[in-house]
């Protein structure tokens, strides 16, 4: 290996650090979940209104992570890490401080700010500074920071809030907050491409939130309704009117936020299509289990959160593993392993739906979780060499927003699913509703699986095989 192929120490410490903050951001968000109950009651707030803290971080890291193509042209990486690392430190102690809702919102945005920035800026620098022999390994160790932060989670609220409160959960996460600072601040390295002939489109990012909200609200309609219900259906309509009126604005605008003529390669909109569905079928999955594992199996939350740790655990070892193949053996072999491992997963949900033990699950669960680590990494991976330049930004951006906003629409579909059944069955039966919603569930899981499977082989064959 010649020394163009190695990776320096600064370098791995530039990405370390980057990453560590955006395991940090996805750490509390998946950690304050657990702390509903206990937050309902300490500032006086309906379940609704406590579910924003999820909710509207979600949605307002996606919509930043829709400017960071712009951003990361227009500023150095260096003064976006210094930025969101001061805003996650900001946040977490107005978090810590809170004397009321507002204030702890206010605090969970900042960090969403922080994290909206960290996640496409870690990409980006291992897109710009790592080799392409050894793009797919650095890659996937990312994607290990993306999928284990969720599975420890609500292991590390857990334990916080029952030996203390919810606040010392913002206490816990401030000295590596401080340490990631020092190191970013001394390896971080880099120039912006800069934004010559762009104009930052403040329409577009309007657009996309409102896009986006739209989408989650019709959704909602239909657990609150019916499938069939008029107000669901209406709001489909008005959603496809916004998509449609966004896709002509942004066809005609001579601002840019993301330059979606990426799209028009015909690989990298397949790769987005497996990448947005593996991480839809990750964090839908996340949710739904626990849910049944509580309302059907009568598990605690404790035992909940801990039977998808197993799963989680081997599929970050299984990250790296993945990114290596790609290295040596190009997009399809871990494409097709994880296409095959997520199909079978979500069959043997299917089959079993109404089998499930605590044991099952958790087994069936690990095959999932490295069906997805298989091809999360891969996906991103083999979409960046799809793009040169500064179109690298974009394609960065494109892929991290449509990620992050795959792990809100999974949770709400297959939410909205479970809510319609109980709806729609005729019985007031919660386990019955549950367990009958989550079947559906994995069915939608299967079809989708099965879709990412067939776009693999279509990739290979079409375009592929003939090079």
């Amino acid at each position: 290996m010649g020394l163009k192929d190695s990776v320096s120490t600064r370098v791995k410490l530039s990405i370390l650090a980057v990453g560590l903050l955006s395991f940090t951001g996805i750490l509390i968000e998946t950690s304050m979940n657990v702390t509903f109950p206990t937050l309902t009651k300490e500032l006086n707030v309906s379940l609704g209104t406590v579910q924003w803290l999820t909710t509207g971080y979600l949605l307002l890291t996606t919509i930043v992570m829709s400017t960071t193509a712009y951003v990361l042209k227009k500023f150095n990486p260096l003064k976006i890490f210094i930025f969101a690392a001061t805003l996650c430190l900001v946040g977490s102690l107005i978090c810590f401080m809170a004397p009321n809702f507002p204030v702890l919102m206010a605090g969970r945005l900042l960090q969403a700010v922080a994290t909206g920035l960290s996640t496409p800026l870690m990409f980006n620098l291992i897109f710009e500074e790592i080799p392409p022999t050894k793009l797919g390994l650095y890659t996937g160790l990312a994607g290990v920071v993306i999928s284990l932060a969720p599975a420890l989670g609500p292991t590390y609220g857990g334990i916080i809030n029952r030996l203390w409160t919810w606040r010392e959960i913002f206490v816990g996460v401030l000295p590596l907050i401080i340490i990631l600072f020092v190191i970013g601040w001394f390896t971080i390295r880099g120039k912006a491409y800069g934004t010559e002939g762009i104009s930052f489109d403040y329409l577009s990012v309007v657009g996309l939130a409102i896009i986006f909200s739209v989408i989650l609200f019709t959704f909602d309609q239909a657990g609150s309704h019916g499938w069939l219900s008029s107000r669901f259906l209406l709001w489909v309509i008005i959603s496809a009117i916004i998509v449609v009126i966004f896709a002509r604005y942004n066809k005609k605008s001579q601002r840019q936020l993301i330059d979606f003529s990426i799209l028009k390669l015909p690989v990298l909109r397949l790769r987005l299509f497996g990448y947005f569905s593996l991480q839809f079928i990750n964090i839908g999955l996340s949710f739904v289990l626990p849910i049944f594992a509580q309302t059907a199996l009568k598990l605690d939350s404790a035992q909940a959160g801990l039977m998808l740790l197993p799963g989680s655990l081997m599929g970050a070892i299984v990250g790296p593993i993945a990114g290596h193949l790609y290295d040596k053996k190009g997009a399809t072999f871990p494409l097709m392993i994880s296409g095959i491992l997520l199909t079978s997963g979500s069959l043997l949900f299917w089959f079993q739906s109404e089998k499930l033990t605590l044991l099952s699950i958790t087994l069936i669960y690990i095959v999932v979780r490295l069906g997805f680590n298989f091809g999360f990494g891969p996906s991103l991976s083999d979409g960046s060499m799809q793009v040169q330049g500064r179109k690298k930004s974009d394609q960065n951006s494109l892929f991290s927003m449509m990620q992050q906003y795959a792990g809100s629409l999974g949770t709400n579909v297959l939410s909205v699913v479970i809510s319609a059944v109980a709806l729609t069955s005729g019985t007031k039966n919660e386990v019955l509703n549950t367990v009958l919603g989550t079947k559906i569930d994995f069915i939608l899981l299967t079809v989708l699986s099965l879709c990412v499977l067939v776009s693999v082989i279509y990739v290979y064959y079409r375009y592929e095989k003939e090079n």
